[in-house]
């Protein structure tokens, strides 16, 4: 057992400040083992959100030192001893108190998205689908909906008057998943260009980095959905047969 400082953000949306707690840390503690036991010997008034305490639920998301973690996942034993932990809240959403952001903006966002539509089932009354089309959605139902990726885009991070017009990756994923499905039937592609807002990224690739799922955000569900409304809107053959079918291109993105 050590004594270590960790430093804590406490306040509200009116404004705060770091707040240093010294603590008996055992040897295998996690961030969140050291923040709960502040919260029951030294500050029963903290507010932190967690619940499963084993990289889950994604409840714990915090920034430690500056880098959005899971707390619940992030051991004491990787910072050096004799410097303070900070921990502080997810800077993109509005701050409730302490540790606690309002992050019901995802929430929202979810219901706009068009449900799964499948097709009818084979004669027989069974789906079938290839492994290898399992395997590529597979990969995007690991998601734990910690929203790190939100916390990091800086299409939103550095611009709030974004949150209005663009999704951010964690919901990309869950359009990725759904288009990329080989029983749907829904077209998004609409969707995806102008409510969702995909043009917006420059695929950074900040909130692949930062994903605790290890999930390709960048490379599999961003730039296929790009390429998805590039082959909709801007392939010159597409818009050649659009005008001459007397169609505007791209217009019947959201029906097919």
């Amino acid at each position: 057992m050590a004594l270590r400082t960790i430093s804590i953000y406490r306040g509200d949306s009116g404004g705060g400040r770091f707040v240093d707690f010294q603590v008996d840390v055992e040897e295998g503690n996690v961030v969140l083992d050291v923040v709960l036991k502040v919260q029951a010997e030294q500050a029963p008034d903290l507010a932190v959100r967690w619940n499963c305490k084993a990289g889950r639920c994604g409840s714990c998301s915090a920034e430690i030192n500056g880098h959005p973690r899971l707390m619940c996942m992030t051991r004491m034993s990787m910072f050096p001893a004799d410097r303070p932990v900070y921990v502080a809240p997810l800077k993109t959403f509005p701050l409730v108190k302490d540790l606690v952001t309002d992050v019901s903006l995802n929430y929202q966002i979810a219901k706009t998205i068009p449900p799964f539509q499948p097709r009818p089932p084979d004669p027989d009354g069974l789906y079938r689908m290839s492994q290898e089309d399992v395997d590529r959605v597979q990969e995007f139902r690991r998601c734990i909906e910690c929203f790190l990726c939100q916390n990091v885009c800086h299409v939103i991070r550095d611009h709030p008057e974004n949150k209005a017009r663009f999704y951010g990756p964690r919901w990309f994923v869950r359009l990725a998943e759904l288009e990329m499905h080989p029983l749907d039937t829904a077209d998004r592609r609409q969707l995806i260009r102008e409510m969702a807002g995909v043009g917006f990224c420059n695929v950074t690739k900040c909130c692949t980095e930062v994903c605790p799922e290890h999930i390709k955000i960048t490379d599999n569900a961003i730039i296929p959905l790009k390429e998805r409304v590039v082959d909709l809107y801007f392939d010159p053959l597409r818009w050649l047969a659009d005008r001459l079918k007397g169609k505007r291109p791209g217009a019947v993105g959201a029906q097919q």
